[in-house]
């Protein structure tokens, strides 16, 4: 059946391309009306406090983000203007100064002092703008724009929403530049490997089909976020560029048996499906680990590049074959030698030092998960954000005039009363790196009477079921003596209001840390079980996929821990992605290398013969795995300046070259050591038809 149908495709090429090309108009268009989310922090569960506060504000304060315009040097005529032309934004739904509030002709003296510091220093006062849409809406980030527009070089606008706009900013100036160089350098690689120059630029036109495909259909998931969109591409090019170098070799193969070249390449295309749908499993199975974190960033991922993968698959034996088909002549007609070497030599060697290696393998183990587990993790947006972005230099200027890095955000019931609200202030006040508590109650003060304070001003601070505490902290977020504010702020308020909330970036940064080591621990024991029950169907074996898996996370601990041996820090998110990615996408290597082993064993090569013949004949087929995963991955490292992306894509281009090293060096040595309990521990290992228990009873 499916032959039949592979033998109608290449009897048409040309309506089958036709239709492919067809297809990336409503691809491209989708693509371009997909949302991008640019708020990591948005990605957290539903059902955590901070997140449960963040609603909160949205409604029924509507203040669903809120920005700090700091105004350095000029009188109050012209912040007062300011001040009239933000609150003209489109979704700002309140911007307040004190002085704009209560009125410039009152002197700043008759204010409380507390609540003077709060928006005066020195020649530098501060407005607190607050949007009724989310902090990471199009909309909001519009209102942002339009604010730098008004504000003059002596203003700053600090908060989230600013630093969200840079990044959209950022990665929509970076993608087509490091999509380009992921391209080239890829491509570079291909001309070096093939023979014939026309096939690199049909395998990069193949997985252009597939990622503008994917891109296309994200459009059904609602949104991606940002982190997807800028890495997803240079991923599906590296994990799937194999499935087409898979086609086009078996094609050649075909060739020699039939000059029918439509018949060649159907049985070409329906032996690689057959092949291609078992190999991706791992792939896929890597990816979709991710989902089962609770943070959304992880499923996110997770299916886009899972359906990337299938996609990719689709292409392969639908679209490439069409093009190979079409231009078999070209192909044919320029030729050149592979400069990829022969290994034979090179695996008889390995083999001849395997002790070397294999004491190697296991003396690597200890350090390689030690340090890999003592990697220090950075939980902080801003640290993952070059300096030069204006918000990140607004939010230096509000800490250097204003003393504040942060600011938390509580949310109290309104039967919570003064008294108690002035005795919570006061333990507040009491905390370590606690600047300002900033309430209704501290608006007050003692100078000035109830029915002063404007309508805009308590609206800010209280709701007919809620009251605001606003405090400002010197602490930086994702920091353990953050850890310890917030634990000490929690508990002074819940003795007075055991319902209230606690949100705003530090305290939603916290909860984001420990949502994300749990989905670590979780996505690393799910993606290596997945990938152990994939590879033991496949040999049918249980201490195959024991062995491999192992080598694989050997080099996934090697990668992580050399960041720790280089005292680097990375990215919350990295350690989480290289594990699943690194694993899934890396151990194909080593299942590629231990097939052809175990076909050798079947065909009556001693096991020494089997290792050398496996290593030899697959190793070519890796290192340009390896070096198109590098490619991809490496120009991305030398252009992003978005330095959590860079981090990824470092850690992935070294993850390649370091499991190649692996399959390279030590896998033929573990195959070699380890074949005799291959055969005692899987059904049929060497094709006899005898299950391990048979043999043992016959040895």
């Amino acid at each position: 059946m499916i032959m039949s149908f592979f033998r109608w495709i290449t009897r048409r090429p040309k309506r089958v391309l036709t239709a492919a090309i067809l297809l990336l108009i409503p691809s491209i268009l989708c693509f371009i009306a997909t949302k991008v989310n640019y708020d990591v922090l948005s990605y957290l569960p539903q059902d955590v406090a901070s997140v449960q506060g963040e609603q909160l504000l949205e409604e029924p304060f509507h203040a669903a983000a809120t920005s700090m315009v700091i105004v350095e040097g000029m009188p109050p005529k012209y912040t007062d203007d300011l001040l009239s032309d933000i609150k003209k934004v489109p979704h700002v739904s309140n911007a307040l100064w004190l002085s704009g509030s209560l009125g410039i002709q009152v002197p700043t003296e008759f204010f409380p002092t507390e609540l003077r510091d709060s928006f005066y220093s020195g020649d530098s006062t501060m407005m607190i703008v607050q949007y009724d849409r989310p902090l990471s809406s199009e909309e909001t980030m519009e209102a942002v724009v339009s604010i730098r527009r008004l504000m003059n070089e002596r203003c700053y606008i600090a908060g989230m929403s600013a630093m969200v706009e840079d990044i959209k900013e950022l990665v929509l100036s970076e993608i087509p530049v490091y999509t380009v160089i992921a391209v080239l350098l890829t491509l570079l690689v291909l001309l070096l490997a093939f023979e014939s120059p026309v096939m690199p630029f049909l395998f990069l036109s193949c997985i252009g089909f597939a990622v503008v495909y994917n891109m296309g259909t994200n459009i059904l998931l609602g949104q991606i976020s940002y982190i997807t969109q800028a890495i997803a591409a240079i991923l599906q090019l590296a994990v799937t560029m194999d499935y087409s170098i898979f086609l086009y070799r078996r094609y050649e193969e075909e060739k020699r048996h039939t000059d029918d070249l439509p018949e060649a390449m159907a049985r070409a295309m329906t032996a690689a499906f057959a092949a291609l749908s078992g190999s991706s499993l791992t792939t896929i199975a890597g990816f979709l680990s991710l989902c089962a974190m609770r943070f959304g960033l992880g499923p996110d991922m997770g299916v886009v590049m899972a359906k990337g993968v299938v996609i990719g698959i689709l292409c392969v034996v639908l679209v490439l074959p069409c093009m190979i088909l079409l231009c078999d002549r070209w192909i044919e007609k320029w030729q050149h030698r592979s400069l990829i070497p022969d290994f034979t030599g090179f695996n008889r060697w390995i083999l001849k030092h395997r002790r070397l290696w294999i004491a190697v393998f296991l003396l690597l183990l200890v350090p390689a998960f030690y340090s890999s587990k003592r990697v220090d993790i950075y939980y902080q947006i801003s640290r993952s954000l070059p300096k030069s972005l204006p918000s990140l230099q607004s939010n230096e200027k509000m800490k250097e005039t204003f003393g504040i890095a942060t600011e938390h955000v509580i949310i109290l019931d309104r039967s919570v009363d003064n008294a108690s609200l002035e005795e919570m202030e006061d333990r507040l006040k009491e905390v370590p790196g606690i600047d300002k508590v900033l309430s209704m109650n501290s608006l007050l003060g003692k100078g000035i009477p109830d029915f002063f304070v404007p309508d805009r001003l308590r609206d800010v601070f209280q709701s007919e079921d809620y009251q605001l505490v606003m405090l400002t902290s010197t602490e930086n977020p994702a920091t353990d003596r953050m850890a310890e504010q917030l634990s000490s702020v929690t508990e002074i308020v819940k003795a007075y209001d055991p319902s209230a909330l606690i949100t705003g970036e530090s305290a939603m940064t916290e909860d984001l840390r420990e949502v994300f080591d749990k989905d670590y621990v979780v996505t690393s024991y799910l993606s290596v079980a997945a990938i152990f029950l994939i590879v033991m169907l496949v040999f049918r074996s249980l201490s195959v996929p024991a062995a491999l898996i192992l080598a694989i996370e050997l080099a996934i601990n090697v990668n992580l821990g050399l960041c720790w041996f280089r005292y680097k820090s990375i990215s919350f998110i990295a350690p989480t992605l290289i594990s699943a990615i690194q694993l899934g996408a890396t151990v194909d290597y080593a299942i590629l290398i231990t097939s052809r082993f175990q076909e050798e064993i079947r065909n009556g090569k001693d096991r020494m013969e089997a290792a050398v013949l496996a290593g030899s004949h697959s190793a070519p087929s890796v290192i340009t795995s390896a070096l198109v995963m590098f490619s991809a991955n490496i120009g991305v490292t030398l252009v992003s300046r978005l330095y959590l992306i860079q981090e990824v894509c470092t850690l992935l281009a070294r993850g390649a070259m370091i499991s190649a090293f692996v399959t390279a060096f030590m896998v033929p040595c573990i195959l070699y050591e380890m074949e005799p309990v291959f055969r005692r521990t899987s059904m049929n290992w060497d094709g006899s038809g005898k299950k391990g228990e048979e043999i043992i009873q016959k040895e």
